[in-house]
């Protein structure tokens, strides 16, 4: 008996140990204990997904006060075209063809997970956040920060985008031989269609944003930038004529025309950057240097007793073993 209370308290002892560390400030923890964080971090984030699924689910029938369904806004750029290139016309309204037993289900089910993910994103992006800030220096998170906060505003506006101009682009795509052919869009292939457009727009709309960083590492210069601007832009129309999915004028110009002034404001900002980073190259002598000469830094080094016990770099014998 005594042996076995002792057994029960030390795995208690151990239990408490690990949460503890969890909580550690200072972010050292052993690869098992990394391992659990990941899981439990990974469990919370598919929690929220399938929470924003449920709330998605309902919301696919049901107005939220001045807010239409989520099926009206699907399926309003189907809506936007001419009754008279629909299927079935005024009678047959602007529903969506089902072709096999329970599409209907599926489909909402998947734009459903889709809405609640993309409303939910800020709590289950969080939790992945938890798990590797720990790790990571204060300048380097708020670097971090910003990155992920202008990429999900770019995404956000990009999928805006794409969502105006679907209807347009439908209505042109059914315009032509619209006096043999009528419009009968299946659900799977609209929706396929829909989403597809939205996260090219959304992912496209990030490639200015990649731009900026590497010029602020230091990777691509504003004069190289200023030098490729022509191929750049020319490459950024043939990207947008082969990513479009519907391969319609209106979706190609849209996407290249808003990839072209997102570019441009790339540009600006690393020309502002090289400027300042120059200023400072100028005030500090650095341009001045003979090719043998070594730079003005600091070449003292630190000692070990500098380096402070709980950083979050430190490792323990414990992440060796």
């Amino acid at each position: 008996m005594a042996e076995a209370a002792n057994g029960a308290g030390a795995g208690r002892s151990s239990k408490r140990t690990r949460r503890s560390r969890r909580k550690n400030p200072d972010g050292t923890m052993t690869l098992i204990e990394h391992i659990y964080e990941f899981r439990r971090r990974l469990g919370f984030a598919l929690l929220f997904v399938v929470i924003g699924g449920i709330f998605g689910f309902i919301w696919f029938e049901q107005h939220l006060g001045p807010i239409p369904s989520l099926g009206n806004i699907v399926t309003q750029p189907y809506c936007a075209i001419p009754p008279s290139q629909r299927f079935g016309g005024d009678q047959g309204g602007c529903r969506l063809l089902q072709t096999v037993p329970f599409e209907a289900f599926t489909i909402r089910l998947k734009i459903g997970i889709a809405a609640g993910a993309v409303l939910l994103s800020p709590f289950w992006l969080y939790q992945f956040w938890a798990f590797i800030a720990p790790g990571l220096y204060s300048k380097e998170r708020k670097y971090a920060l910003t990155f992920v906060g202008f990429a999900s505003v770019l995404f956000i506006a990009g999928a805006v985008l794409a969502y105006l101009l679907v209807p347009h682009a439908l209505a042109l795509l059914a315009g032509f031989g619209q006096e043999q052919f009528v419009t009968a869009l299946t659900a799977d292939k609209y929706i396929s269609f829909i989403l597809s457009l939205l996260v090219i727009f959304g992912v496209s709309f990030e490639l200015p944003l990649i731009i900026v960083m590497l010029n602020m590492v230091g990777v691509v210069k504003y004069r190289q930038l200023r030098k490729w601007r022509r191929g750049i832009l020319f490459a950024l129309f043939v990207f947008a004529a082969f990513a479009t999915p519907g391969s319609d004028p209106f979706s190609m110009l849209g996407l290249a025309g808003a990839l072209t002034i997102l570019f441009e404001i790339a540009i600006q900002i690393a020309r502002i950057h090289d400027r300042k980073r120059n200023k400072v190259r100028e005030d500090e002598g650095w341009d001045k240097l003979a090719d043998d000469e070594a730079a003005p830094f600091n070449y003292t080094p630190s000692t070990i007793d500098d380096e402070p016990a709980t950083s979050p770099r430190a490792t323990t014998t414990d992440d060796i073993t």
